[in-house]
C-alpha cells in the first residue's frame, strides 16, 4: 500500500533536499578540506606523521581511517532498534531531526580543533558522522512512502544529484575563501579552512529545515506511547523475518555489503590517497573532488537511464567492473593528470551506483510492509558495516605494507566478490518496469 499525497511534488521535492543540505558533509568534511587539513595540523615539526592519540602512537591517517570505522561501526549497532522504534512508534521524522542536528552541530564543533586538540578533534569528526549516518537511515526509508516503484530510480537520481550540486557550491566557495582569505578580510592561516567546518554545519541544518517541513510526520498514523524498546524489537523481528523469506533481497544485500567496502572507502580516503601517495598539494585535491561531483550528476542519471533500458542488475554489473578497473589503475597512477583522468571516471560510476542501489533496494520491499525505516535498517547497517571493515582494512594495509596504492588495489577484491553476488540477483519482474 503506498501513501497517496496530494503535494506529492512538493514533498518530493522536499525530500530530495535533505540530500542538498547534508552532502555538503560528505564532501567538505569527509573528502576534501578536512582531511586536508587534518593532514596538516598533525604533522609534526620534523614531518613526521605519527601523533599520540590518548597516549597510543598511530600514523594519523591510519588513525582518521579508524575513527571513521568506529563511527560506523556505532551507528551500525544501534540503527536496527531506533528504526524498529520509529517504525513501532511512527517518528521517524523525530529521529532524522535528532541524528541530523547532532551531525551539524558537530561540524560546528570542528572550527575549534588546531591540532594541539587531537583528541576533541577526532571525537567531533566520529560524531558528525554517527550524526551524517543516522538521518540517512530515517530518510532513506521514506522514498518508498513518498513514490511509486516507477519514480525510485529517478528520484533517488534527482536526490544525490541536488546533493552534488550543493556541495559543489559550497566547496567552491569555501575553496576562494582558503585561496583568498584577504579578499574575505579573513587572517591568513588556517582560519578559512575551520570556518568552512562552522559554514558546512549551518549549511546543513539551515537547509533540513525544508524536509522537516513538508515530510509526513505519521504516514501511518501509528502511535506508540509505551514499551519503545519491545515495540521497537518487535519489529526488527518482524523485518527479519521477511528477509530472511525473500533470497532476491539478502543476496542483493550481500553484493551490496561487498562492493560498498570499496565505494565508500573510495570517497572517504581518496584525498588521503592523493596527499600522501601523489603529494598533490590541498587546491589540486580539491580540484579533483570537484571533478568527481560535477561527473557523478550525470552518471546518476545517466545509469539511471541505462537502468531504465536494461534493467537495475544490468546497470549495477557495468558500474562493478568500471570499479574494479578503477582499483587496479589506481595502483600505476603517478601524476596529477592521471590522478585526475581516474576521478573522472570514478564521478561517473560514484553517484550511478549509490543511486540505483538505494532505488533497487525500495523495489525489493514488499508491497504491503509499512516498517520503511526497519528494512532500511538492514540496508543502511551493510553498508555502515561495510564501511567499517573497507576503511579498516585500508588502514591496516597501509600500516602493514607502507604504502596506500596496496591498500587501493585490495578494494578490488572486494568489488569482484561483491560482482559474484550481483550475478545470483533475479529482480523480479516488476522492478524492471521503471
Amino acid at each position: 500500500m503506498k501513501l497517496t499525497l496530494t503535494n506529492k511534488s512538493k514533498v518530493q521535492g522536499a525530500w530530495a533536499m535533505y540530500d542538498w543540505a547534508n552532502s555538503v558533509y560528505s564532501l567538505v568534511i569527509t573528502s576534501t578540506i578536512f582531511p586536508v587539513y587534518y593532514n596538516s595540523v598533525t604533522k609534526g615539526i620534523d614531518g613526521s606523521d605519527r601523533v599520540s592519540f590518548f597516549g597510543w602512537e598511530v600514523v594519523n591517517t591510519v588513525l582518521y581511517s579508524y575513527s571513521i570505522s568506529f563511527s560506523f561501526l556505532i551507528i551500525a549497532l544501534i540503527s536496527p532498534l531506533l528504526s524498529g522504534i520509529a517504525d513501532a512508534s511512527g517518528r521517524k521524522l523525530s529521529f532524522m531531526k535528532f541524528f541530523a542536528y547532532l551531525g551539524s552541530i558537530s561540524c560546528m564543533g570542528l572550527f575549534f580543533f588546531d591540532g594541539s586538540n587531537l583528541e576533541f578533534g577526532i571525537l567531533c569528526s566520529v560524531m558528525a558522522s554517527i550524526g551524517y549516518a543516522g538521518s540517512i537511515v530515517f530518510y532513506n526509508a521514506y522514498l518508498p512512502e513518498i513514490a511509486k516503484e516507477s519514480e525510485y530510480d529517478f528520484l533517488s537520481a534527482k536526490g544525490f544529484a541536488l546533493g552534488y550540486i550543493g556541495s559543489v557550491i559550497l566547496l567552491v566557495f569555501t575553496l576562494l575563501t582558503i585561496q583568498y582569505p584577504d579578499l574575505f578580510g579573513f587572517p591568513e592561516g588556517s582560519f578559512a579552512a575551520r570556518l568552512s567546518f562552522l559554514i558546512t554545519g549551518l549549511w546543513w541544518a539551515g537547509f533540513a529545515q525544508i524536509p522537516f517541513r513538508y515530510l509526513p510526520k505519521n504516514p501511518y498514523k501509528k502511535n506508540i506511547e509505551s514499551q519503545f524498546l519491545v515495540k521497537g524489537y518487535q519489529e526488527i523481528r518482524s523485518v527479519f523475518k521477511w528477509v530472511k523469506q525473500m533470497p532476491v533481497m539478502y543476496r542483493f544485500l550481500a553484493s551490496f555489503f561487498f562492493y560498498s567496502m570499496g565505494v565508500q572507502t573510495v570517497m572517504y580516503l581518496a584525498a588521503s590517497f592523493g596527499d600522501k601517495e601523489l603529494g598533490l598539494p590541498g587546491d589540486q585535491l580539491i580540484l579533483t573532488v570537484l571533478i568527481i561531483q560535477f561527473v557523478a550528476i550525470g552518471g546518476s542519471y545517466l545509469f539511471a537511464f541505462v537502468s531504465k533500458k536494461f534493467g537495475n542488475k544490468i546497470s549495477l554489473m557495468i558500474m562493478v567492473l568500471i570499479w574494479i578497473g578503477i582499483c587496479g589503475a589506481a595502483y600505476y597512477v603517478y601524476s596529477v593528470y592521471e590522478f585526475y583522468a581516474l576521478a573522472f571516471v570514478v564521478g561517473m560510476v560514484m553517484g550511478g551506483i549509490q543511486s540505483l542501489s538505494r532505488s533497487t533496494f525500495s523495489k525489493l520491499i514488499p508491497e504491503s510492509s509499512t516498517e520503511h525505516a526497519s528494512f532500511f535498517s538492514f540496508y543502511d547497517v551493510t553498508e555502515k558495516v561495510a564501511i567499517v571493515i573497507g576503511t579498516f582494512t585500508y588502514g591496516a594495509i597501509e600500516q602493514l605494507t607502507g604504502s596506500m596504492r596496496n591498500s587501493a588495489v585490495s578494494l578490488g577484491v572486494f568489488f569482484l566478490v561483491g560482482l559474484g553476488f550481483l550475478l545470483l540477483v533475479t529482480i523480479p519482474k516488476k522492478s524492471l518496469s521503471s
